[in-house]
């Protein structure tokens, strides 16, 4: 019953709405900024790390994001008299275990696939690790981007979606809506200017099966753990001069981009087998219910939270 966890706060729907949308908004204006201004992302990104230096960018990309995180956070406690825990998750307190079972299973994957196609494609890739510099980055990576990703996951996964359960009262619209919302947060994104719109499969496609995870195991935890192993770990292997994160990492991807059948790689075949495998582990049952289902009343989620708890 995690959407339902919503009702653990003071009454007032629009307070569900006040932060997604604003930061939507904002998202929209600096888009549309964007294109009328005819703004070379990547050339702009370029300028920005020969000024500031690839640590200082990076500190300038994610500051903004760790900052919403915790206005997320303090809305919710201040402002909703929700507790995070039920921000988190159905479960009594949250589940540590599970955000690192997730990083560490997604953390792994990463390493192994991006070491093979080094290994099949090696003329595609340089060794660029320098300890001097790979060091601060990492330090700053470890501290800044899970802080990052969470911020976007308490805010769509969590705040957004159980605010728009509660408004439509099923489960597939605030899937839906914030899948779809999340992966075009991303069309700003220099790699959406070097490939184009058909890496937005990938964005969307990687928002729905966070939401998935979100809906099937009733917590944030898993989402969390992937969503922070998937930046991480990215920042701290590989880089390249086309990417949002470019940092001092151990490899350089030099080939020339192209926008292939391999998005769907992702989407149609690793995310279906992770979520079978987090449904073995976790016992995932009702897939149709808990994905399609309606929201209890705000009566029966109490009457059945205390019948539990009695």
């Amino acid at each position: 019953m995690y959407i339902e966890q919503g009702y653990k706060s003071t009454p007032g729907l629009w307070k569900f709405f006040v932060l997604p949308f604003g930061f939507i908004g904002f998202m929209l204006l600096n888009y549309i900024a964007t294109l009328m201004s005819n703004m070379d992302v990547e050339a702009s990104m370029a300028m920005l790390i020969d000024k500031l230096g690839k640590n200082i960018t990076l500190i300038f990309l994610l500051a903004p994001l760790v900052v919403g995180l915790f206005v997320v956070l303090g809305w919710v406690l201040l402002v909703h008299g929700q507790s995070i825990t039920a921000l988190t998750t159905s479960r009594k307190k949250i589940d540590w275990k599970r955000v690192f079972f997730a990083f560490g299973v997604w953390g792994t994957l990463t390493v192994i696939l991006t070491m093979t196609d080094i290994f099949m494609s090696p003329e595609d890739y340089v060794f660029t690790f320098q300890l001097n510099k790979f060091i601060p980055m990492a330090v700053i990576a470890i501290l800044l981007v899970p802080l990052q990703t969470s911020f976007e996951e308490y805010l769509f996964r969590a705040h957004m979606m159980q605010g728009l359960g509660l408004l439509a009262k099923n489960r597939w619209v605030p899937l839906f809506t914030t899948s779809i919302i999340f992966g075009l947060m991303h069309i700003a994104n220099p790699e959406v200017g070097k490939l184009g719109m058909g890496i937005m499969v990938y964005y969307i496609g990687t928002g729905f099966f966070l939401g998935i995870l979100t809906l099937m195991d009733e917590g944030l935890e898993l989402a969390l753990g992937f969503h922070a192993a998937n930046n991480l770990i990215s920042a701290l292997l590989l880089t390249a001069e086309w990417t949002a994160f470019q940092t001092d990492s151990i490899y350089t991807d030099v080939s020339e981009p192209i926008l292939g059948w391999d998005v769907l790689v992702p989407v149609l075949v690793i995310f279906p087998i992770l979520l079978a495998l987090f449904g073995k582990i976790y016992n995932w049952k009702n897939w149709k219910e808990k994905l399609f289902g309606r929201v209890l009343t705000k009566e029966e989620f109490f009457a059945k939270e205390n019948a539990t708890t009695s």
